[in-house]
Formats: C-alpha cells, sequence, structure tokens
C-alpha cells in the first residue's frame, strides 16, 4: 500500500494520523482493521524502503503522501456525516458486522484503496512533478520495486489475523480462504498503474474522466462487497 517511506520523510506524519486512528477506534471496528493492516504495512516499508534504493525517492514520497490523504479523506468525510466514493462504502457501511472475518475487512480496505485511490494517488503525484505515468521510467522501476516489499509485508501481516480464525468452524475458514485467494497486491497494483495511463490520457476530455473515474468507483465497491461477504 505504501510507496515509500524513510525516517524523516514526509511519510512520518501519514503514521502519526494512521497511529491517532487506531487509538480513537473500537478495535472490533471492520475499518480499524483495515487501518491496524495499513498501518503495518506502511511502518514496515519505512523499515525497508530508503531513498538509496530507488531512483526517484521524491516521486515515491509523494505518491505516498497522496495515496494515504485519500484513506484519510474517507474517514474525515464518514466522520462528518459526508457520503464515501462508492469504492469505500462497502467497508464503512459494513464496519460493524459480527458475521465477517477481520481479515476480510482489510482486505476491503485494500480493495478500495488500491484498486481506486491508487490510480487516482498517481496522477496526482505525477501532475505535480511534471511527470507522466509510463512504463519504463525510473518511477515505474521504482513503482514495481516496492511490489515485491508490500508482498513480503502482506504475507507477514496477513499471519496476524491467523489466530483470530482458529476457532472458526472449518467451513467458514473454507470460506475465508477463497475471499483471501481472491486478493493479489502485485495485480491490484499492476491494473491501478494501467488506470493511471488511462487517467491521463484522457486528461483534456473532463467529462469522460469523470464517467471513466465512477465507473472505476462503482466496480471497485462491488468487489469490496464480495470481499465482505459473511464467512462466520
Amino acid at each position: 500500500m505504501s510507496d515509500c517511506a524513510a525516517a524523516g520523510s514526509p511519510i512520518d506524519p501519514v503514521i502519526e494520523r494512521m497511529t491517532r486512528i487506531a487509538t480513537e477506534l473500537p478495535e472490533t471496528d471492520g475499518v480499524a482493521r483495515f487501518n491496524d493492516l495499513y498501518l503495518a504495512v506502511t511502518r514496515a516499508v519505512a523499515a525497508e524502503a530508503t531513498g538509496d534504493g530507488f531512483e526517484d525517492p521524491t516521486f515515491l514520497s509523494g505518491l505516498d503522501v497522496a495515496f494515504a490523504g485519500r484513506y484519510f479523506a474517507a474517514v474525515d468525510a464518514t466522520g462528518s456525516g459526508e457520503a464515501v466514493t462508492q469504492a469505500w462504502a462497502p467497508l464503512f457501511e459494513s464496519r460493524g458486522r459480527l458475521d465477517v472475518a477481520p481479515i476480510q475487512f482489510a482486505l476491503a480496505g485494500m480493495n478500495a484503496h488500491i484498486n481506486f485511490d491508487l490510480c487516482l494517488a498517481v496522477v496526482d503525484t505525477c501532475r505535480s512533478l511534471d511527470l507522466e505515468p509510463e512504463a519504463g521510467t525510473p518511477q515505474y522501476r521504482d513503482y514495481l520495486t516496492v511490489n515485491g516489499i508490500l508482498s513480503r509485508v502482506e504475507d507477514e501481516v496477513k499471519r496476524r489475523f491467523e489466530t483470530e480464525l482458529q476457532q472458526v468452524a472449518d467451513e467458514a475458514l473454507g470460506r475465508v480462504d477463497d475471499v483471501i485467494a481472491m486478493w493479489s497486491v502485485a495485480r491490484a497494483r499492476d491494473a491501478a498503474w494501467t488506470h493511471a495511463e488511462v487517467l491521463w490520457s484522457l486528461r483534456p476530455l473532463p467529462a469522460l474522466t469523470a464517467e471513466y473515474t465512477l465507473s472505476l468507483s462503482r466496480i471497485v465497491g462491488l468487489a469490496g462487497r464480495g470481499l465482505l461477504a459473511p464467512t462466520l
């Protein structure tokens, strides 16, 4: 999820905000489950992803901040009684359900954040730095390098949820496994970059850009509802 983080970098306020959210939400809150995963991943990436390992750390740190900002905007919207995007709606609407496993909430948040927010954050970051989201660029190579870090961290963090499922019936565990199998960080990030390229090409067509973005939000929201299917 997070795309670059180093000590003293702009990502520090991101970690601080996630930490505050964690203290404000009850542990059983579905949004707290996602926030817990996001915070753990961001901290882990911060420990691994230093500027020395990337060609354009400025791009990655800027992307990190823009990316996290979209999650924070969703949190702030619900806090003030405003609607969130259709991509985020399933998680926030289902946050109090008791028939959904903890990891499902976490994956539903990742679905909304990566499959919808990430492409928009890539476009915003490229625009602010006068870059283009193109394959073969230093920014794209750095983006792919982060995939490996995130995949390792994702596997580690998923294991944190396993102890909470040990007392669940085998049938329910099977359904949870099916839900987990639906998700891949690398595939989601690959798709996000492609969507960013499409949105970049649509910049001269604001009406079509808005329609494309809305359609993507709806599709991601539908996937989110599938990830939150009852399993317990």
